[in-house]
């Protein structure tokens, strides 16, 4: 089985992406803005460098009427993720420790919401 190579840029960029978000939100803390205030900031300014990061250096498009759709991605992943920390908190295991087991699998799911939903070719 190949390992599709635009995944692995994938990869790259979601870590170069939750550096920037990471350092944002640390920015945030350091000027004195509250711990609710510098996650919102540090998830919107992410959200955008994200857009334009995996848009351009993955799928070669950042045309902003994909946008909305790359949202409604995020969001999705966001419900998924949560469902399934609940669903292992269920089991009794940990946040971290159920994050990191969730870890590989929401990074398939993203890959699959950017590259069947987001930035498909066949949209404009």
């Amino acid at each position: 089985m190949r390992l599709d190579v635009r995944f692995i840029k994938f990869l790259m960029v979601g870590a170069l992406n939750t550096l920037f978000g990471l350092g944002i939100y640390a920015l945030l803390i350091r000027a004195g803005v509250p711990i609710w205030g510098a996650l919102i900031g540090g998830n919107v300014a992410g959200i955008v460098f994200n857009f334009f990061t995996t848009g351009h250096l993955i799928f070669s498009t950042v045309a902003v009427s994909r946008a909305p759709r790359f949202v409604v991605a995020y969001l999705a992943c966001y419900a998924i993720n949560y469902l399934a920390l609940a669903g292992f908190a269920w089991l009794h295991l940990g946040p971290i420790e159920s994050q990191v087991v969730l870890t590989p699998f929401m990074a398939v799911v993203s890959y699959v919401l950017m590259s069947r939903y987001v930035f498909r070719s066949d949209q404009p």
